[in-house]
């Protein structure tokens, strides 16, 4: 099987991971008798720095043209400090999602049992958690209209959804389920917002089509809550953009750290795949990023846009195998871990590759 992929490395530790990434796949091609070529291009700050754009259109061309997308992070701490700035980085992820259509964010939450102690709650909470989260990624607030008024002294953003985008989301959560434990939890806030009310609606009217999957409804902040508490009780959860992009994160506790979360941004065509983690800074350049969300990025890929199920899952186990071999990078690693299995960014990509 031949695909093009582009790769987007964008800022900070996105280069650094998403060239494991790539390795990881050319291993893939050499085992499995695949062709994959691959193109690049810019986002971010990366792309302000070189066209003044944070996603210039050889970008959008690039990743239209390609079957799927191996994408790094954006951000700089220099636009943090700076609210006043009108170009950002996260106006180039923004605008691939819109111009790609990926509506739908896919995100795997499973712990590798061997990771156990990484996080920062109880094992006998954590193990057997296992959720997929549908987080919706082209509505609410993040896209709304916003602004400012009475001479900049009030800001405000504008929470808004539509019928349409709650209905593709919920379907394509409901169709995982009928592939899990046949559970979805919707969250919202529809105690209090009117378009949490309408999600709510419409996640009620699709449940219908579905009679054999379990559904129930969480507010926001009792779902952030059972989140930690209960881990075990999710199967699916499918929310909007911004409470998604919460739980998200909380929800990385529970795989022990966010260098272990990869994710799927999809719609009806291009999917692009990324882990959760951001451009880091702090630790760029320095070699230690754990490379492991990206290369299970991979792994999503490889099944979700390539239907490529027994290579997906080749990868995942030659990460599982990695970590029962005690191989750790330095944010997973505890008071247990060999010093001398503490294993830099390329070390542990090697790892995986020796693996598979």
């Amino acid at each position: 099987m031949k695909k093009h992929i582009v790769v987007i490395a964008g800022d900070g530790i996105g280069q650094e991971v998403t060239t494991v990434g790539k390795q990881v796949l050319d291993k893939i091609a050499g085992k499995f008798g695949h062709e994959f070529t691959y193109d690049e291009a810019l986002i971010g700050h990366a792309a302000i720095e070189a066209t003044g754009n944070p996603l210039p259109e050889e970008t959008i061309t690039k990743s239209k043209a390609s079957d799927a997308i191996l994408f790094g992070a954006v951000g700089h701490p220099k636009y943090d400090n700076d609210p006043t700035a009108k170009v950002r980085p996260e106006q180039g992820l923004l605008g691939i999602r819109k111009a790609l259509g990926l509506y739908a964010n896919l995100r795997p939450i499973k712990l590798f049992d061997e990771l156990l102690s990484a996080s920062s709650i109880k094992p006998e909470i954590l193990q057997g958690a296992d959720i997929l989260f549908f987080r919706e990624l082209t509505g609410d607030v993040y896209f709304g209209e916003r602004g400012r008024k009475d001479n900049g002294d009030t800001a405000y953003d504008t929470m808004i959804y539509s019928r349409y985008e709650v209905e593709r989301i919920a379907v394509k959560a409901f169709d995982a389920a009928m592939t899990r434990r046949k559970k979805v939890c919707s969250v919202d806030k529809a105690n209090v917002l009117e378009s949490s009310r309408l999600w709510r609606e419409v996640v009620q009217e699709v449940a219908k089509r579905y009679p054999e999957v379990e559904v129930e409804h969480q507010f926001i902040d009792a779902a952030a809550m059972l989140l930690i508490k209960d881990p075990k009780r999710f199967d699916v959860v499918v929310t909007g953009n911004i409470f998604g992009d919460i739980l998200t994160d909380e929800a990385s506790q529970i795989a022990g750290s966010m260098g272990m979360l990869a994710s799927a941004s999809v719609g009806d065509t291009t999917g692009l795949y990324e882990p959760i983690h951001g451009s880091a800074h702090d630790i760029t350049g320095k070699g230690v990023a754990n490379p492991l969300a990206s290369v299970l990025s991979v792994a999503l890929m490889l099944d979700i846009s390539f239907g490529m199920k027994a290579e997906a899952d080749a990868v995942v186990s030659a990460v599982d195998a990695v970590l029962k071999a005690g191989y750790r990078t330095r944010d997973i690693a505890d008071a247990s871990t060999q010093a001398e299995k503490i294993l830099n960014t390329a070390a542990m990509g090697e790892q995986v590759l020796a693996h598979l």
